[in-house]
């Protein structure tokens, strides 16, 4: 994909302290010459952490930074530079990390530098410029669910990351979590909402397996290598990964999976290549992954509505954001609307028990 496509100008009021930044790059010996040209430009596709493309000295890294005035949980640059300098080791499809810095004086918050993967990150516009087959739709599926499958099966104890989370009672301390942090940000009444987390708190799984997971994985968060499709060079975004249930895992990534028979508010509402012909259903998508993952798959209904609400948290605290004038990204304007759909949507897929 053209890097014009994937960069913008940088937004104003996220802009780098270039001086700064030069600075620490030659410190870290990524530069040679605090005088060079440095260009920054803005990737403007995540909805997170503010992600930067650094062109220096013939030379191009990627810059990631917590957004401004996000809430204090969640954001850990430390943390995801440390998951990344531990895993890229031993997983090659984690991008390899240079440098950290948690002084805030440089750039106003904790941040990381980190290789420039080259590829194809198959966005819905991306997907519809490129005008892609049924059939290679059908590849690229099945490369995504591949390389899922690859990294629930990290050994997380050899790659040295076995104190990265407690995995016991992940499942109950993730619906806790996530339902104080809608609280705190909501922003008006949703009753669907309520009624998905007292749901969620009676129905929860007791019993299930343990291994590294992602937590945000998705199209938009996977570089193919090339438009063959047969490879992954990279999964992005690894701020909220931990050790944990690998089917709250997959729940995240059936709630972003919306398809071509899905209502029209929850298509517009989650944008996705996933509605294009080719690609096949969430119920398929679990019976290709507990073939390939050897696991079976339990308790169905209630990963795919967990997966929803928290797509539903996340939106509505961006939201929150916005409204209160911490960020002035248009695109985050009507993220409540796409939290309440995300809440009602996974209290019908409760109702009917079903995913599709």
């Amino acid at each position: 994909m053209a890097e014009k496509e994937l960069t913008k100008t940088v937004r104003i009021g996220e802009e780098l302290h270039e001086k700064n930044l030069k600075n620490f790059l030659l410190q870290c010996a990524l530069i040679s010459d605090e005088n060079s040209e440095l260009v920054i430009r803005q990737f403007y596709n995540g909805y997170s952490n503010l992600t930067y493309l650094l062109k220096i000295e013939q030379k191009e890294y990627v810059l990631r930074r917590p957004p401004f005035a996000a809430p204090k949980r969640g954001h850990n640059m430390g943390r995801e530079f440390k998951v990344l300098n531990m895993l890229h080791k031993v997983f090659d499809k984690a991008p390899k990390p240079y440098a950290y810095s948690e002084d805030i004086g440089l750039l106003g918050a904790p941040f990381y530098i980190m290789k420039k993967v080259d590829g194809i990150i198959l966005t819905a516009n991306e997907a519809g410029e490129r005008q892609i087959s049924p059939n290679e739709f059908k590849t690229i599926a099945d490369t995504w669910l591949n390389a899922y499958v690859e990294l629930h099966h990290v050994d997380y104890k050899a790659a040295g990351l076995a104190a990265l989370g407690n995995p016991e009672g992940y499942v109950e301390r993730q619906v806790l979590n996530w339902g104080k942090q809608y609280l705190a940000a909501a922003t008006e009444e949703v009753l669907s909402a309520q009624k998905v987390m007292s749901w969620m708190e009676n129905n929860q799984p007791q019993n299930y397996a343990y291994s590294l997971i992602h937590n945000d994985y998705k199209y938009d968060n996977v570089v193919f290598t090339n438009n063959q499709w047969k490879d992954v060079a990279a999964i992005l975004d690894w701020e909220m990964c931990t050790l944990g249930d690998p089917l709250m895992d997959l729940g995240t990534s059936l709630g972003y999976w919306t398809t071509s028979s899905d209502a029209d508010f929850l298509k517009q509402g989650l944008p996705s290549p996933t509605t294009m012909e080719g690609n096949p259903t969430r119920s398929e998508i679990v019976q290709e992954y507990a073939l390939k993952s050897g696991r079976d798959i339990m308790n169905l209904t209630f990963y795919y509505a967990y997966g929803l609400f928290k797509i539903a948290v996340i939106a509505q605290q961006i939201y929150y954001r916005y409204k209160h004038g911490h960020t002035t990204d248009p695109r985050f304007a009507n993220l409540n609307i796409v939290s309440g759909l995300c809440c009602d949507t996974a209290w019908r897929a409760i109702q009917r028990d079903s995913i599709d």
